[in-house]
């Protein structure tokens, strides 16, 4: 590709975390005017337990049609727990779960990944290195056995002290290296070594304990070494390495090791940095490449509180893999910034920021020409940013389709994507009213005493876009309320769709007289303004186990209200015009005779979506 390009990026958001924080970082793409096309598709957990694979195949299509991937943070788990959530209909499928991580490095055979370490924090000596790690070989290229298969047991049987041991008593996984592997992967890290100004190069293996595949990589180590004399190349004790990476990093330039090894010094490497918080990745190849923070999904931490930097340094590495040398530093520098001026870090950090708190202080040091700029312009400048982001996605395009569906078929269509999305409990204040369009999140807190970052319960207000659905998550408290007369007002004045609230509003008889859709939990009197503070606004929000990020589309209507994820709108719609089809088949059927039981058995009612083909 030539630099100004448009990139085409599939981003699979995955799962935890690594929705939030990819949501929270995208759209530093645009604040930089960088060429880019994201299209949403879907990874991780959710989707193997739903649909028996953890990359269905509408994504491996899209990968296809994608110059690059940026993955967020995927589930895996053991053989056995996978096994036992999947769903009833895939339980005796015999199906094996494979690391969607494995799958994307194995099948677009991205054999190198990089993980460079360089300080962020203060640090008694500056360091810059990198680990390139083997991805496709090694202990890790997928021969791992219990029992010892035959084949193993023969070779196993020449030998005196395992001859005599069952092969059910014993595992083995064999440390596969190839001539072709390895010398792709040496070559790749001197020629990055190259790229990058560093003037030493280390094979970090084990080869005074793994005698022979360790000298088989040595000599090829050493003819590629050979080419590059300019360079300086050794070879160490992998556990030496480790060592000396906590004690001296600034003594390295590259680490390059088999993948086992590699997967073991890049965490040492994190940790050098911060934490994995702070440790971005590329995964490349000759046909492709991908980019991932190293952190997994972090299914215990709590909703808007991780980390963003790796996300944000791993977009960095993206750019300067296409090209965009200057913009990358760039957000390298600003995620320092952020780190040093300590305001705005959050809590593994020794702060209380939320993940868009510190997103939001990234990009601002991203935009920001020199010392004196404004923040709050900034800060208007990326939410401008990102509305436009949103619309590039086209969105508001599929809008006016979503009018001729209810709340049941939405729902039923949902249920064929794997997807939970009712809020329960949130019914309209008025009936009649039917409300889609995009979430701008609110997430509010109670206390006792205004805490620190104390934000009053309205100051979003202004802030939030025309045609958008305002959604507020107040814990489902109905003690006091976070919506009223003139909340209402001033929404119709701005052009706001409407508001969703998980909790209590009041006002009702003005607000029913407006004809404003309102949704919520319940009614009351009482004010939350001094019961209740904005802890954060355009973040996710998790509300009855639903997950809402801000985009995602609102749906509701006299049933209830319903979240439909911003990159599956055109799948759910697609599955509503099924369903609708088919119901109207039914109930034709039945006018013409059939028996209710028959017309259901003939136009799959229990799974209304595989039904019909729609014209």
């Amino acid at each position: 590709m030539k630099l100004h390009d448009l990139i085409t990026i599939a981003v699979l958001p995955g799962d935890g975390i690594g929705v939030e924080v990819t949501l929270a970082a995208i759209s530093v793409f645009k604040l930089l005017n960088i060429p880019v096309k994201l299209n949403f598709g879907d990874i991780g957990w959710s989707f193997w337990k739903s649909e028996g694979t953890a990359i269905p195949e509408r994504t491996w299509n899209l990968i296809a049609m994608s110059d690059t991937i940026l993955l967020g943070a995927v589930t895996s788990k053991p053989e056995r727990e996978a096994k036992a959530e999947l769903a009833p209909e895939f339980q005796q499928c015999n199906l094996n779960y494979v690391s969607p991580i494995i799958q994307l490095r194995q099948e677009l055979d991205l054999f190198a990944n990089v993980r460079p370490c360089f300080t962020i924090q203060s640090a008694a000596s500056d360091f810059n290195c990198c680990v390139i790690r083997e991805n496709t070989e090694g202990l890790y290229a997928g021969f791992d056995y219990h029992p010892v298969p035959e084949e193993i047991q023969e070779l196993l049987a020449k030998n005196p002290r395992w001859q005599s041991m069952a092969a059910n008593d014993m595992s083995c996984a064999l440390r596969l290296q190839t001539k072709t592997g390895l010398s792709r992967l040496f070559n790749f890290a001197f020629d990055y070594a190259t790229k990058h100004k560093m003037t030493r190069v280390t094979f970090a293996d084990k080869p005074n304990v793994l005698r022979k595949s360790g000298n088989f990589a040595r000599e090829l180590f050493e003819l590629v070494a050979s080419r590059y004399p300019q360079i300086h190349a050794d070879i160490l004790n992998v556990d030496a390495v480790a060592l000396r990476l906590i004690r001296r990093a600034g003594e390295f330039g590259v680490i390059v090791a088999e993948n086992m090894f590699g997967d073991i010094l890049s965490d040492v490497g994190a940790g050098i940095m911060g934490g994995l918080g702070f440790a971005p990745s590329a995964n490349i190849g000759r046909r492709g490449c991908y980019f991932e923070p190293v952190h997994g999904s972090a299914p215990n931490v709590k909703s808007n509180a991780a980390n963003p930097s790796a996300m944000f340094l791993t977009i960095s590495m993206l750019l300067d893999h296409f090209g965009y040398h200057k913009e990358a530093k760039k957000i390298i520098a600003s995620v320092a910034a952020v780190v040093a001026d300590h305001r705005f870090v959050t809590y593994d950090l020794g702060g209380s920021a939320t993940t868009k708190d510190m997103s939001d202080a990234i990009i601002d040091y991203c935009l920001r020409p020199d010392k004196d700029s404004n923040a709050s312009f900034f800060h208007i400048e990326r939410e401008q940013a990102l509305n436009n982001l949103l619309g590039d996605l086209s969105i508001t395009k599929q809008l006016p389709q979503l009018q001729a569906f209810s709340t049941s078929e939405i729902s039923d269509a949902l249920d064929a994507c794997g997807v939970e999305g009712a809020l329960l409990m949130i019914k309209p204040l008025s009936p009649g009213q039917k409300l889609i369009g995009p979430a701008y999140t609110i997430n509010y807190q109670p206390y006792d005493a205004p805490p620190d970052d104390f934000q009053n319960a309205a100051d979003y207000i202004d802030s939030v876009p025309v045609d958008s659905v305002i959604v507020i998550n107040n814990n489902g408290q109905v003690d006091c309320s976070v919506w009223g007369g003139i909340l209402t007002q001033t929404a119709m004045q701005k052009g706001i769709l409407g508001t969703v609230v998980y909790g209590a509003v009041r006002d009702v008889e003005l607000i029913a007289e407006t004809n404003y859709p309102l949704f919520c939990v319940g009614q009351t009197m009482r004010s939350g303004k001094n019961r209740v503070y904005k802890t954060s606004e355009q973040c996710p929000l998790i509300i009855n186990n639903v997950t809402i990020n801000p985009g995602d589309i609102i749906f509701a209507d006299d049933n209830g209200v319903l979240v439909i994820p911003i990159h599956r709108v055109d799948e759910v719609i697609s599955n509503a015009q099924r369903i609708q089809l088919t119901e109207k088949n039914i109930i034709q059927a039945v006018n013409q005779g059939a028996t209710l039981k028959q017309a259901r058995m003939d136009y799959h009612y229990s799974k209304p979506w595989i039904g019909c083909e729609v014209e």
